[in-house]
């Protein structure tokens, strides 16, 4: 029978999994920047270490994404859903999408199918705000409800 325990412990192992194969890609990253050229009838060879600043840098806003979810996923698991602390951690994810979407816009300037990683990752963004308005409101929500006698 499926549950809320294992549903959050799948969550957890798959954002453990999604941070292994961002590693992996990581390292391979000049690898599969120069493979994508060659077998790319869009890409050029100036433009590899462009794909390689993409790679890391938005290798650096992925990889503190997923500590932040884990973080927020680890506060769930034990019992701290309304807190300020989550919060935090979804308006941090929210602003890591959007700058995802930057760095992804700059990079629509030499390679444009970016712009569609750019569109995707500030609407990301957006959804994640959404929800951190939600739980912020839930949250005060809670502490008025809890002032009341």
């Amino acid at each position: 029978m499926w549950s809320k325990k294992r549903s959050l412990l799948l969550s957890k192992w798959v954002t453990l999994l999604f941070t292994l194969l961002l590693a992996v890609a990581l390292v391979a990253a000049p690898y599969i920047a120069q493979k994508f050229i060659q077998a790319s009838a869009n890409a050029h060879q100036w433009q590899f270490p462009l794909f390689l600043l993409s790679a890391y840098s938005g290798g650096a806003v992925a990889a503190t994404i997923l500590v932040l979810l884990y973080c927020l996923l680890y506060n769930i698991g034990v019992g701290q859903v309304f807190i300020q602390k989550n919060v935090s951690y979804l308006r941090g994810i929210s602003w890591l999408c959007i700058l995802g979407g930057v760095i992804a816009l700059a990079s629509a300037f030499y390679y444009l199918p970016w712009g569609i990683v750019a569109a995707a990752a500030a609407f990301i963004g957006l959804i994640v705000r959404v929800v951190k308005n939600v739980i912020a409101a839930a949250i005060a929500l809670k502490e008025e409800n809890d002032y009341t006698i």
